[in-house]
């Protein structure tokens, strides 16, 4: 089902955030995000190419195309934090350190979250506020997500 996806996808600027298979209840999630906006058109299409790829009297299932919540955390797929460069951002690491901070930048093997803290600089007697570059792989890591500020 992912090539199935990733071809009628590609060229876009749709990308897999996720397949979610309940093979008890024979339920099948996908999950879409897009470097702009993902729309119900955008979801019908695809669920209309998934259809069209299987053979409905041989395999029985229920399938649900949507897109991604803002409120989820990422998955780990590159893509999707490269589409949230410049927001503000709360990774729970896997040694179970919170940074917030902004997502500075992401490629294939990691991403960079920029973190304010204190430290005292040489030869001064108070600590001042810096920014630090905090590089992180996404196998260090528990979650990412967006800090949704009203």
């Amino acid at each position: 089902m992912t090539q199935v996806v990733e071809k009628y996808i590609a060229g876009s600027e749709l990308f897999l955030v996720g397949i979610d298979v309940d093979q008890k209840d024979g339920v099948v999630e996908v999950t879409l995000d897009s470097m702009g906006t993902v729309t119900i058109d955008d979801c019908v299409a695809v669920n209309d190419a998934i259809l069209a790829a299987f053979d409905r009297d041989r395999e029985d299932f229920e399938l649900t195309v949507g897109s991604y919540s803002i409120s989820d955390p990422f998955v780990v797929v590159p893509a999707h934090y490269l589409k949230n460069v410049g927001n503000e951002v709360e990774v729970l690491t896997a040694d179970g350190r919170k940074l917030k901070g902004t997502l500075k930048s992401a490629d294939d093997d990691g991403f960079t979250v920029v973190t304010t803290a204190k430290i005292k600089p040489e030869g001064k007697k108070r600590p001042e506020l810096v920014e630090v570059d905090n590089r992180l792989q996404y196998n260090e890591i528990k979650y990412t997500k967006n800090i949704i500020k009203f």
